[in-house]
């Protein structure tokens, strides 16, 4: 049965901080039960706390009803201990515990709460099935490697904190309750009980108020804000996230680069322990897309993009000269040792590529032994195979991977392909991190579907001055002051300058194809601050969770935040989302006209 804390039940030391230093004091400890061993006149237990575990000692010296008590203990029962410490026996020193040279010889002993048998034993780096562990949560979140990662988080929110307060940034909260925005991702609508047939819309960022904020005046901003998304999940996505976001006043992009880049040096010296010097490389995006194939391109490996249109352009194989002739390309990988590559393997690629909507995949396997096997080879002339091995570098041991296509697919193809190969040779370490800007991005992007252009980052990024001119006549041609620092092929924050002139900002919702109208309705308050002085100003946001698991080795944002969602959407633990009392709906004058779906 449970017993109450007592007044003087007061816990001296976390489990895992006595030492041999503390032989011969008195303690009092708290916490779970690992596991209990019992030996007949001995019983052991060994008692976690979130810093670790401290073995608990009953012998023939222990109290009658204390020895007993203990024999009756299970897994995940709650303990308060008080005891003496001292050393181990000889030979039962465990060196795998921090606490393994010593024990308490327990003569106190409280059961705080009982537990029944877990679903899953609370073990490092479980292999339980996920689906059961998000269900219990709570148990999940006990585990050693889980609590790390928690802890981890926040020493890298400290850091944060610390860090932008000491570079003069204000820490201010802005609304969770807000105007719906018609860019970007879908909403989460609240629907408002006092305002009926209204809504708020839970913020997908807090970009509108952090201008705004420096239009009233504070000069640098500084959030670690809740965001909301109402978009399909991947592994480093959740419908509602963090970000470390921020602004700054009478800044370029180069101050603002500086800044945050200055932030990840911090977190990198206190947090993993290395000291980063140098600037970050800064590549533009036309770069990055010409030899990675990605606006967030892994620079660990190499397998750089190659262009072979002038090599193939005039070539005989309809499927590489018909691609350039239609305004595409021919581009190409080389994997290095990649011929140790099985033509099952080979084939697998093949399939790869196509869910990037290539249409194949050319291949050339160049063995150790010299040996040259191709999909292509036979239907071009020797000089022109010969011009493709040599413009791409090819020597013994190399696999060349060819897509011709429009150039966003072999882009897309091309730059996801290389990573998979990277992966599939186990070339890839996590702790290798290499980060750099890309900038320069295209301000507008078109969508042939729809036949409109759409803002790349956001409607308030600020095109190059230099590029200004051509926002009527070929918008696609303009540039943005936007930049993205990127980690190891991952996006882990990004910025921009943005609009600070009234004039520019209407050309850029006309160019959206909003009218004037529709722009007042939508961002009326916006363009309305813009009449009585703004700053140039500019800013970036890090994707918190992004940052913390990538730090961490880890794959999968699920792992570093508390209480995650799954891939619907839903928390399994709480059975959210759920339905609404009708009264509730009532209030609101909302009626379901579809059915609930039931699990």
């Amino acid at each position: 049965m449970a017993e109450l804390l007592r007044a003087n039940d007061k816990r001296t030391h976390m489990c895992a901080s006595l030492t041999a230093d503390n032989v011969g004091e008195r303690v009092c400890v708290m916490g779970w039960v690992q596991k209990q061993r019992d030996l007949g006149s001995l019983i052991f237990i060994d008692l976690r706390d979130r810093t670790g575990i401290v073995q608990l000692a009953f012998d023939e010296k222990t109290e009658k009803e204390i020895f007993d008590r203990a024999f009756g203990i299970r897994a995940e029962y709650v303990l308060c201990a008080k005891g003496v410490v001292r050393r181990r026996g000889e030979g039962a020193v465990n060196k795998n515990l921090p606490t393994g040279e010593i024990e308490i010889a327990v003569d106190e002993l409280r059961i705080l709460s009982v537990s029944e048998t877990p679903p899953f034993e609370i073990v490092e780096n479980s292999n339980v099935n996920a689906e059961l562990r998000l269900r219990h949560r709570y148990l999940d979140l006990r585990r050693p490697d889980m609590q790390r990662n928690i802890i981890a988080r926040s020493r890298i929110s400290k850091i944060a904190r610390d860090y932008y307060a000491d570079n003069g940034f204000i820490d201010i909260e802005t609304p969770n309750l807000c105007k719906p925005t018609p860019e970007g991702a879908r909403d989460y609508l609240v629907p408002s009980r006092v305002h009926s047939g209204k809504f708020y819309a839970l913020p997908q960022s807090p970009q509108l108020y952090k201008q705004l904020l420096m239009v009233s005046g504070f000069d640098r901003y500084f959030q670690i804000a809740r965001c909301f998304r109402d978009e399909d999940l991947r592994a480093d996505r959740q419908p509602e996230f963090t970000q470390i976001d921020t602004e700054m006043s009478f800044v370029t992009a180069d101050d603002v680069m500086k800044m945050h880049e200055g932030f990840i040096k911090k977190v990198m010296k206190e947090f993993i322990g290395e000291e980063l010097t140098g600037d970050f490389i800064r590549m533009p995006y036309a770069e990055a897309m010409a030899r990675f194939g990605s606006d967030k391109p892994d620079i660990r490996f190499g397998f750089e993009l190659t262009d072979l249109s002038e090599c193939v352009r005039a070539c005989g194989f309809k499927v590489f000269s018909g691609a350039v002739e239609a305004g595409g390309s021919v581009r190409g990988i080389n994997v290095k040792g990649g011929a140790k590559f099985s033509r099952k393997e080979i084939d697998s690629l093949v399939e790869f590529v196509k869910s990037y909507r290539a249409k194949g995949l050319a291949w050339l396997k160049w063995t150790d032994a010299g040996e040259i096997s191709s999909s292509y080879a036979k239907f071009l002339t020797e000089e022109e195979n010969a011009a493709i091995r040599d413009t791409m570098g090819a020597e013994a041991g190399d696999l060349l991977l060819i897509v011709a296509d429009k150039n966003k697919v072999v882009f897309d193809s091309l730059g996801a392909l290389r990573c998979e190969c990277a992966k599939r040779m186990n070339i890839l370490d996590p702790f290798d991190f290499k980060f750099l800007w890309v900038t320069e991005f295209p301000l507008l992007e078109y969508s042939e579907e729809d036949g409109r252009y759409y803002a790349m980052h956001h409607p308030f990024t600020s095109p190059m001055d230099e590029d200004l001119e051509y926002i009527d006549s070929d918008p696609g041609r303009v540039r943005a002051k936007a930049y993205d620092i990127v980690l190891n092929g991952t996006e882990l924050g990004g910025g921009s300058i943005r609009i600070h002139d009234s004039a520019i900002q209407k050309k850029m919702f006309s160019v959206l194809g909003l009218t004037d109208e529709e722009a007042k309705e939508k961002f009326g308050y916006l363009l309305d601050a813009f009449r009585y002085g703004v700053p140039p100003h500019g800013g970036l946001a890090f994707g918190f969770d992004r940052l913390v698991t990538l730090l961490l080795g880890l794959e999968d944002i699920r792992d570093v935040i508390a209480f995650p969602k799954v891939q619907n959407a839903s928390e399994l633990m709480t059975r959210c989302p759920s339905e609404a009392d009708p009264k509730a709906l009532d209030e609101l004058c909302l009626a379901i006209t579809v059915a609930a779906d039931k699990e």
